[in-house]
């Protein structure tokens, strides 16, 4: 089987040698060719039409941003990982470029002196993404509002439905056949919702929310994978877009029907029980499956405070997280939702949730939305107020 074929792009010699030397020991990724600047990318995958793009965001004569909408409007099914600096620049343009068709992103090493170390931290995070992304001789997946061409590297044309590779980090998975999407028959009163999502999770969870109304009745309560400041503009960028009150999530903010609480980069989001209120809580307990925030944290605890008032969604992401959790939300009697394999662009997290037999449905992403808000009863609260919710589901000790 032939390595999957890697495009490095940046300005920097310096990050150029480091993120190959970063993958040139694994033998089931070699890197091709390299390029300074997006316009000399283009040329590139023109030429080569590589496996996957790792894309620099600054760089002289054409940006990553500028790049990216090229790459994707000619080679829609083609995997870019966008390298980004943990600032809040950095975080603003790797949220842009994920709206613009990116699948991923790893941010660079702040210590770029510290060669091994930096070549061992880019090789943890950006091997496992490519290899989840990206077959040697397959494409990946993409949202299904994002159909790509028949032939890779041939122009857009005919509208089709790509296959998925499955993280090579997850354990293998029977994959069994699973009925047609429909709603749960067994759904009963809805007073929360929570989600779970990591690669794609971006743009999924963007297009879930913008299919809410801001009547939505109960309070969301996410974790997506993702660091520090990227977190906070990212709740932003929801709060601007969407009909719903977004925050990242601070701890004791009581919850409130129609708002939003994203987990904060590098914190544990956890929800608990205070007198009539439900409030959210905050730590930084060690990582679960290799992540801080985890999705299960989260499941567990709001499966605690509602028991089977919990109405759980996991979307598209690398890995396993929100398996376990989502056991603990059927133990307590709720619905668990998973987005479907063809419109997930990693079918990590909801594959694992649906191949443990722990999914009362799998959703394609278009329907995600209206399953959710059929199950939640109206409300006319508007998106500046909300009420406090005050649940009658489980309580927690």
């Amino acid at each position: 089987m032939a390595p999957i074929s890697v495009l490095v792009v940046d300005d920097s010699m310096v990050m150029r040698r480091l993120i190959t030397g970063a993958l040139e020991n694994d033998p089931g990724i070699a890197v091709m060719a390299t390029a300074a600047n997006g316009k000399l990318a283009i040329e590139q995958i023109a030429a080569t039409m590589p496996d996957v793009v790792t894309l620099d965001i600054e760089m002289p004569t054409m940006t990553g941003l500028e790049a990216i909408k090229i790459i994707h409007a000619r080679w829609p099914r083609l995997p870019v990982i966008m390298f980004s600096t943990l600032t809040e620049r950095g975080g603003t343009a790797t949220l842009e470029a994920l709206a613009n068709g990116a699948a991923d992103y790893v941010t660079k090493p702040s210590n770029v002196g510290n060669v091994a170390e930096s070549v061992a931290r880019v090789r943890n995070e950006l091997v496992p993404k490519i290899k989840a992304l990206a077959s040697p001789g397959g494409s990946r997946v993409l949202l299904a509002t994002n159909p790509g061409p028949a032939v890779r590297g041939q122009p857009l044309s005919t509208p089709v439905l790509p296959r998925q590779t499955l993280p090579v980090a997850a354990a293998p998975m029977a994959r069994t056949p699973v009925p047609p999407a429909q709603a749960p028959t067994t759904m009963g009163q809805v007073e929360i919702v929570t989600v779970g999502c990591s690669t794609g999770g971006p743009e999924a969870l963007t297009q879930v929310l913008k299919g809410l109304p801001a009547s939505f009745s109960v309070p969301i309560v996410v974790v997506q994978h993702m660091p520090k400041i990227f977190t906070r503009l990212f709740a932003e960028r929801l709060d601007a877009g969407t009909n719903l009150k977004v925050h990242e999530a601070i701890a004791g903010m009581p919850l409130q029907a129609g708002h939003v609480y994203i987990a904060p980069g590098d914190y544990h989001l956890c929800i608990k029980r205070e007198g009539t209120a439900v409030v959210t809580c905050l730590n930084q307990a060690p990582a679960e499956n290799f992540c801080r925030p985890a999705v299960d944290p989260l499941f567990r605890s709001v499966a605690k405070a509602y028991g089977s008032k919990v109405l759980a969604v996991v979307l598209t992401g690398m890995g396993s997280d929100g398996r376990s959790g989502a056991q603990a939300i059927r133990e307590a009697g709720g619905t668990v939702i998973a987005q479907d394999e063809a419109t997930s662009v990693v079918w990590g997290m909801p594959g694992a949730v649906t191949t443990a037999g722990l999914a009362n449905s799998v959703v394609a992403l278009p329907h995600i939305a209206p399953m959710i808000a059929s199950a939640v009863r109206p409300a006319s609260t508007p998106k500046p107020g909300g009420a406090v919710s005050t649940p009658a589901g489980q309580g927690a000790s």
